[in-house]
């Protein structure tokens, strides 16, 4: 199993020790830093670039929305889970869009968040099933991800409803290529064509309403 280099971002000493503990129980698990804000969080990248980030969304100097929109920028390869006590639909919608892969809410079990930081380091989109809630209340508030269902689903071809089945699903580019036997560069053609079909141009608001529709 692979080694996850994991960096801690939280404004709470308290929390920050709390997960370290939590964490350097698992043998493939290295917590190689804890910082308290988002500011910090880019000067230590500098450094030492971590595989996955546990990033609390409300800090001082920087929170944690704007620090992942700076950090995969500079770094696109790093795995950023927001950690959270506050599930607000516009921020979790915001820090999904700047590359984010999923949110946990700070009152996890010890063994969920293990399971969510391996799943996540796999590709798999992490959202718990109240955050997906809000997400999808969020979602069809806004106008502009209002598609007509029935006439989406009678749109999409059949290849096109088994990617966007898998992409519901939390599959990356990469893994659905992989299951279908063809090219990531058809899967991003085919993912191209649902998002237009969608009216979106994002995955997770794709994602949420393909699993209302489907």
């Amino acid at each position: 199993m692979s080694n996850i280099k994991i960096l801690i971002a939280d404004d709470q000493t308290l929390m920050r020790d709390g997960l370290k503990t939590i964490l350097e129980l698992e043998e493939n698990f290295t917590v190689v830093g804890a910082v308290k804000n988002g500011s910090e969080v880019l000067e230590f990248c500098k450094q030492n670039v971590p595989d996955l980030i546990l990033m609390d969304i409300r800090m001082p100097e920087m929170d944690g929305v704007k620090c992942t929109k700076m950090l995969k920028a500079l770094y696109p390869q790093i795995i950023i889970l927001i950690l959270t006590t506050f599930n607000d639909g516009d921020y979790i919608i915001e820090a999904l869009n700047y590359g984010a892969s999923g949110y946990i809410l700070k009152d996890i079990e010890g063994d969920e968040l293990i399971k969510a930081i391996n799943d996540a380091y796999k590709g798999s989109m992490m959202l718990p099933s109240t955050v997906a809630k809000k997400l999808v209340q969020s979602l069809s508030s806004n106008p502009k991800f209002k598609p007509n269902e029935k006439k989406v689903i009678n749109e999409l071809s059949e290849r096109e409803t088994e990617i966007a089945k898998m992409l519901s699903m939390g599959f990356n580019n990469k893994q659905i290529a992989s299951s279908l036997f063809i090219s990531e560069g058809t899967v991003k053609n085919y993912i191209s064509n649902i998002y237009s079909k969608l009216g979106t141009s994002d995955r997770t608001s794709a994602a949420i309403m393909i699993k209302k529709m489907l």
